[in-house]
């Protein structure tokens, strides 16, 4: 057996630069299959709160004897709700994201997910439900932040977000759903 592989394999090595060549390629094929594959195993964690305004005094003339009137900001008000949903076994999230308005802003919040990595994701606002979204169609929020844990998309004012129905996570580089949730 051994005499076959050096049959098979010896031209490859029988000078110096050849060999030089070879370790180049497998040099360049790991690190291929490192970018493509490890996506799928790094996790990344962001804890981001929600943000909402902060309690402002009043500007009242006369303050009462136990203090100063606090003016409270309204509580945050959720808009629409969805779960992020399994495409493969390989694409898939889990966890709600919400569309919250909070101190007169509007944002999208994903909130304690778990979603699966993949190389260059990026996550949109879609007017199409079932992870189907178009660049004409959608409104583009940013790349993924993290694959785990809470944080927020704020959208731009006067945004309406009556026309959007769905959140989708995209992997450009590879024009793949990772996941998506449906907004009700």
């Amino acid at each position: 057996m051994g005499g076959v592989v050096a049959r098979v394999f010896g031209p490859f090595f029988a000078t110096p630069l050849r060999k030089v060549g070879v370790a180049g390629i497998l040099l360049c094929l790991a690190a291929l299959a490192w970018y493509l594959g490890s996506p799928l195993f790094i996790r990344t964690t962001v804890n981001e709160a929600l943000p909402i305004p902060p309690a402002t005094a009043s500007a009242a003339s006369a303050a009462p004897a136990t203090g100063p009137a606090i003016a409270t900001a309204p509580p945050p008000t959720t808009i629409a709700r969805g779960e992020l949903g399994y495409v493969d076994a390989i694409h898939n999230g889990s966890g709600p994201v919400f569309l919250v308005r909070a101190g007169g802003e509007t944002f999208v919040r994903f909130d304690g997910v778990a979603i699966t990595n993949a190389p260059d994701v990026h996550v949109y606002l879609s007017s199409e439900t079932g992870g189907r979204w178009t660049e004409a169609t959608s409104l583009y929020l940013g790349p993924l932040k993290a694959t785990n844990g809470s944080f927020n998309y704020p959208l731009a004012a006067g945004a309406d977000v009556s026309r959007y129905k769905s959140v989708v996570v995209w992997c450009r580089q590879f024009s793949v759903l990772i996941t998506w949730a449906d907004l009700r």
